[in-house]
Parts: C-alpha cells; sequence; structure tokens
C-alpha cells in the first residue's frame, strides 16, 4: 500500500527462510505470535530471552525452535538471514536493531516499527495465496485491512481465479444452521458455483449470496417420494457435471451424518464425475454447544452417541439397539426424532435409564429462531407437545442435559 505523506515507504517482498537462521530476541507474547509462522516457513528459529512463556518453551521442548535463557549480547546475530527484537527493554531492542545494521541483517523491531529496517506485514494464508498488507506502521489498520481481505475471499466478494471452475461436484455441509459456521472452504467452493442443489436444512442465507447467474434447485421439491426424490438428485448432480458446470451440493449439517452423502458419492463416482467432499460443523455436537451444552464433560460422561430418528424404535427397519443404548451413562443426541419423541423415552425408560434423567430439546440451534425445553424422560415428550416443539430439533439425553454454565 502506498505510503502517507511523510512516511517512509516499505518494499513489500516475501522471505524465503527455508533452513535459513532466525534470531528472535525477546520471549514473551509478542515473540510467540510471530514465531508460529517462523517455524512454517521453515526457518531455523533461534530465541535469546531471559524468560520465555509456556507456549514459547513447548516449541523448543517439540524442537520447533531452539532457546537460550539470557541476555542478549552483541554478536547473537552471527549467521542469521533475518532477526526480530521484541523485548520489553527499548535499549535491548536499539542495540539489536544496530547489530543488524551492522550485519546487514534486516531487522524488525517491534516496539517502534519505523526504527528498525523491516516491518512485519499484517498477513494472512488463503488457498495458497500470501496476503501481506502494511499501513505504515499502523498495525490496527494493515490488520483491518487484511481481515477484511480474507473475508472477502472467503465469501466470494472477491475472486481469486480468472477462470471457472472445472466442472464437477462439490459435497459442501452447511453446518447447523447459521450461515457464518460453514467452513471456509464450503463457503468458497459455494460462491464459485455455476449450480447449487440445496437441502431444506441448507442454511438460506447462503444463498441470497449466490450471484443472478447461479441455477438453484431445491433438493426438497424435486417430486416422486423420498427415494425417488434421491435419484432425482443424483440424476441432477450428474447431469450438472455433463453440462460442463460446476455443482454443489449444499447439505445441512455434514454431508456424512445421516445426510446420505456417501450415496451421492457412489452415484457420481459410478458416472466417472470427480467429487470433492467438504465436511461441516454436525448439529449433533454444534446444536447442543449452542445451546450451553457440552455433549461430554469430565468427570460426567466419557462418551456420546448420535442417533437418527427418522423411524420408531419398533420399525422393522430399524438398525439401533435400543437396549443397549438404554444401558449407556454417557451421552444420547437424537436427530430427527421430535415427531416420535414418546417412543424414543418409552423405550429408553424400560430399557433402564432412569426417569429423572436430564433431556433438553434445541429447535433451530445456532439460528435467531433458537428454542430450548429443558425435561426428563419421563415429561419430555408432553412438554414437547405442549410447548409445540416442531423440527428441526436436536434432543439430548444424559447427565449433560442438566448442566448449566454456573453449575459445579
Amino acid at each position: 500500500m502506498p505510503a502517507a505523506a511523510g512516511d517512509e515507504p516499505n518494499y513489500l517482498v516475501g522471505l524465503n527462510l527455508t533452513d535459513r537462521r532466525v534470531v528472535v530476541v525477546g520471549g514473551g507474547t509478542v515473540a510467540q505470535r510471530r514465531l508460529g509462522l517462523l517455524v512454517a516457513c521453515g526457518a531455523r528459529v533461534h530465541v535469546v530471552s531471559r524468560a520465555v512463556t509456556p507456549a514459547v518453551e513447548a516449541m523448543a521442548t517439540g524442537g520447533q525452535i531452539t532457546i537460550d535463557l539470557r541476555a542478549y549480547v552483541d554478536g547473537d546475530l552471527d549467521g542469521a538471514w533475518y532477526a526480530i527484537a521484541c523485548t520489553d527493554e527499548p535499549d535491548t531492542n536499539a542495540a539489536v536493531v544496530a547489530e543488524a545494521e551492522r550485519s546487514r541483517i534486516f531487522c524488525v523491531r517491534a516496539d517502534s516499527a519505523r526504527n528498525g529496517t523491516a516491518v512485519t506485514p499484517a498477513s494472512a494464508s488463503f488457498d495458497g495465496l500470501e496476503l501481506g498488507v502494511l499501513a505504515g506502521g499502523d498495525h490496527r489498520r494493515s490488520a483491518a485491512v487484511r481481515t477484511a481481505l480474507v473475508e472477502a475471499l472467503q465469501s466470494g466478494g472477491v475472486v481469486d481465479v480468472a477462470e471457472p471452475h472445472a466442472p464437477g461436484v462439490a459435497l459442501v455441509g452447511g453446518g447447523p444452521g447459521d450461515p457464518d459456521l460453514i467452513t471456509v472452504r464450503g463457503r468458497r467452493l459455494l460462491a464459485r458455483a455455476d449450480v447449487v442443489v440445496a437441502d431444506r436444512l441448507a442454511p438460506p442465507e447462503l444463498l441470497a449470496e449466490l450471484g443472478p447467474q447461479v441455477e438453484v434447485i431445491d433438493a426438497a421439491k424435486i417430486p416422486y417420494g423420498r427415494a425417488m426424490a434421491q435419484e432425482a438428485i443424483n440424476a441432477a448432480l450428474i447431469d450438472g457435471y455433463k453440462a460442463g458446470k460446476f455443482v454443489v451440493r449444499l447439505k445441512g449439517g455434514d454431508p456424512y451424518v445421516f445426510g446420505r452423502g456417501f450415496e451421492e458419492l457412489q452415484a457420481c463416482a459410478a458416472a466417472g464425475v470427480p467429487v470433492t467432499v467438504v465436511p461441516g460443523i454436525t448439529s449433533a455436537i454444534a446444536v447442543p454447544s449452542a445451546a450451553g451444552i457440552p455433549v461430554t464433560h469430565r468427570g460426567v460422561t466419557h462418551e456420546f452417541v448420535v442417533v437418527s430418528g427418522h423411524i420408531a424404535p419398533d420399525h422393522p427397519d430399524s438398525l439401533v439397539d435400543w437396549s443397549a443404548l438404554a444401558k449407556l451413562r454417557g451421552t444420547l443426541v437424537l436427530l430427527m426424532a421430535v415427531e416420535r419423541i414418546e417412543k424414543f423415552a418409552a423405550v429408553l425408560t424400560e430399557g433402564g435409564r432412569p426417569a429423572e434423567t436430564p433431556v433438553t430439546v434445541i429447535q433451530e440451534g445456532t439460528t435467531r429462531a433458537q428454542r430450548v425445553l429443558r425435561a426428563d424422560l419421563a415429561t419430555v415428550a408432553a412438554r414437547v407437545r405442549e410447548e409445540n416443539i416442531r423440527p428441526p430439533a436436536i434432543i439430548v439425553i444424559g447427565p449433560v442435559a442438566g448442566l448449566t454454565a454456573d453449575a459445579q
């Protein structure tokens, strides 16, 4: 970025520090923030500091960096290609910069950027891109612009390629409901789609971000019933690819958690269609979390089980051993179970789960319309009907369902 009037301009350049010595003088939180990126770049990082944070110490213990626990002395920069002075002692930082200048080593001075010979940009990585922003030493401004650029790339507001995406299919998990909870990769691929085949539970706000040229197919409106609907969805994915389009199959939650994603993968593979699978944040964990419920908690439960409730316990097609589930002491998360909650509560109590076992039901979790109902196995069915709880909703059964933030 151009420098403001009166500022010294900086030349923005990428350094190849692989297997090159970098010396960091100072081991506090400022050094801690910068060490990770230096290590990721392959630099041989050496820290000189009287004391270091636990995180910096852990990096040394793990063999990522080396440390001298002592004060800086002239000559510590011998053999370095790059240096950072980030102690809380201005005189020490000035001495490090002075040695660096004598040795023709570029040096960042963290406490006074203009008095160093290099400035660290606000940086980020995005899908093979390295972004760096300088603002004449105004770190808050450069960080704000950096963050805005990354968000624009993630949302598709800024396109990082000139060519359209190659034809194919991406199975994208849209997350539990809040559009901000889709993954970065999922949002990026969605922004490049020619065709989007969307589930009913996919966050609708994400569709509003699509350009007018994108064809949106509502999978919930594909006719002929459940079995034929899935075949029609598979056909839409394959036909889109054959037409030279990049198709995103947008689902709620995760494609492989009761999302029939693997069926679609198999259909595409059989037709020779290349498929990318983008995991999503599953509602089985995220929705309880949004309601303040951990599915596991130290000293309370050591396991959690996620079960589909789309068919009743006594249905001949049920694959669930409900008697075994009833004997578990951990957390049980039921999806698609609100309409049959009476049967699930009954089979669990009959199998040995105490009637007073806490139960929490969360409707439309992570969204503005989220509702939370707390009950127990004995009363949950009646409470669900009284409160008119409707799908989509998650049911959490077990001791964690009775926890609150202030519970000990």
